[in-house]
């Protein structure tokens, strides 16, 4: 089991980008360096990639409209990772120990066969998912720089263009376009990783909580395991004298699990409650603005490339989290469901057969009150919570190209 986890894509690829991003639990003296100059590194590039946005935004507004929407959109995204990682770091304590348990009570942990064959559907997922992403969003980055180095080897060096227009001269001078461009290279690296580093945590927790709750609903289900082969035929009579005894401690067991994952939900909400917020506020902007940019203006195909690359990114990070969000709440209510399908007809009627049954009925009732991630604590994000984001992007658009 051990040697399984060690290889888990999903987790070595998340715990990757957010050390490189400086947000990240340090064992020792020197990690704690190391995270902490890869988060200037990256909070540097982040606010140079800003000024750079905010410059070329006041030189392109009123000259070009399509510029002033490529800048607008640049200055979105731009706006939305800064908000991400300031919140991530501001909470990092609180983040550190969602980390250390999940490390402790999620990963390294004991599980029967069936329990392991949960947890390798939720690896399976988690990879699908963050590959899917990862792939658009670097994608993204990435592509900024195809235009620009097409037009460097396509004409004389006069040319020198750059990802993000700097509206100087000075960039004429000799080493300074290298300089300058490697610069805006690694501020597209920098966003690429901010970008996604806090969503893939986020789904990760998601699915693996969702999949703890699934496998609380097989242990509730089989509370009664360990007296079973000693039934005979189910009646309560032919059961042994210490059967509801069993069963009761089994369930306390239960109990426990299902408090651990209700405190863990509600630090998850602590955490990122803000960064779902301001998501849910910009997304159907983004996609608005990619869209407009990629079917409605008349720029370059390789800017198109660009925002095609930004539009599925956009589009399956929101589906993403959603989905993810939508898991944790149907599963922590499908615990009701289990409780109810348990042989507690079987139940002698003891003090402890008796004591089950009102604990039963107790569970059932807490497990109507789903665990969930909220935006800023305004609504529960689900599912719905993406169509509803897509209808809203919709409308912008359609007012963009009515304007």
């Amino acid at each position: 089991m051990r040697a399984k986890e060690n290889v888990d894509f999903s987790r070595l690829v998340t715990s990757f980008y957010l050390k490189l991003t400086g947000i990240w639990p340090a064992l020792n003296p020197a990690e704690e360096r190391q995270r902490w100059n890869a988060f200037v590194f990256s909070i540097t590039f982040m606010f140079l990639g800003a000024y750079t946005e905010i410059r070329e935004f006041y030189y392109s507004y009123g000259n070009s409209f399509e510029e002033t929407i490529f800048s607008l959109c640049n200055i979105v995204t731009v706006a939305l990772v800064l908000c991400k990682i300031s919140a991530l770091y501001i909470r990092r304590p609180q983040f550190f120990q969602l980390v250390a348990y999940m490390e402790k009570r999620f990963w390294h942990t004991n599980y029967d066969s069936r329990e392991k064959a949960l947890m390798e559907q939720c690896r399976y997922i988690s990879v699908v998912f963050i590959c899917f992403f990862n792939f658009f969003a670097q994608g993204t980055a990435f592509s900024y720089t195809i235009e620009p180095l097409i037009g460097y080897f396509g004409h004389d060096a006069s040319a020198r263009p750059l990802p993000f227009n700097l509206h100087t001269d000075l960039v004429m001078k000799p080493y300074i376009f290298e300089i300058t461009f490697l610069s805006q290279f690694f501020v597209l690296v920098a966003y690429g990783i901010g970008y996604i580093c806090v969503d893939n945590f986020m789904c990760i927790s998601n699915f693996h909580v969702a999949t703890q709750f699934r496998i609380l609903q097989y242990r509730i289900l089989n509370i009664h395991r360990g007296n079973k082969a000693e039934k005979d035929n189910g009646r309560t009579s032919e059961l042994p004298a210490n059967y509801a005894d069993n069963c009761y401690t089994v369930f306390k067991d239960c109990v426990r699990q299902q408090q651990a994952l209700i405190r863990y939900c509600e630090k998850v909400e602590e955490v990122f409650t803000l960064v779902v917020l301001w998501q849910i506020l910009l997304f159907s902007v983004l996609i608005c603005l990619d869209g407009y940019l990629m079917l409605l203006s008349e720029s370059s195909p390789y800017r198109r490339m660009v925002f095609t690359f930004h539009l599925i990114g956009t589009m399956s990070q929101l589906l993403m989290f959603t989905y993810s969000c939508d898991c944790v709440v149907r599963e922590s209510m499908g615990i009701a469901d289990s409780v109810y399908e348990t042989e507690w007809l079987n139940l002698p009627m003891n003090t402890s057969g008796k004591m089950l049954r009102t604990d039963l009925q107790l569970v059932m009732v807490r497990s109507r009150v789903p665990c969930c991630l909220t935006a800023g604590g305004f609504f529960i994000v689900s599912v719905e919570t993406y169509t509803k984001v897509l209808s809203t992007a919709a409308s912008y658009f359609t007012l963009l190209r009515q304007y």
